[in-house]
């Protein structure tokens, strides 16, 4: 049987380079001061810069805010090194 994937609309914001707003999130794969990488519905997003904080994550949402100076916004394919149905916290306490 075949697993349906609802899509949730995915939008970008960034303020002054200061603050982010992110929707269609599916996961956190990564998180430091310095690199966020996000699994989302258009494929990996890295957030790079000095700082990064997380304000509000929302995963049943899709929705992730965050501050800090950001410095690079990159998209990539792929699993980011992520298994099939495992989730940060998964990883954390493997």
């Amino acid at each position: 049987m075949e697993e349906k994937i609802s899509r949730r609309p995915h939008r970008l914001e960034l303020s002054n380079r200061a603050r982010g707003s992110v929707t269609g999130i599916q996961d956190v794969v990564s998180f430091d001061e310095n690199q966020l990488i996000l699994d989302t519905d258009m494929g990996l997003l890295t957030i790079k810069g000095k700082g990064l904080h997380v304000s509000r994550l929302t995963l049943e949402k899709g929705e992730v805010d965050l501050e800090g100076t950001i410095d690079s916004l990159a998209y990539s394919a792929g699993d980011g090194g992520r298994k099939a149905g495992e989730s940060l916290l998964g990883r954390l306490f493997r």
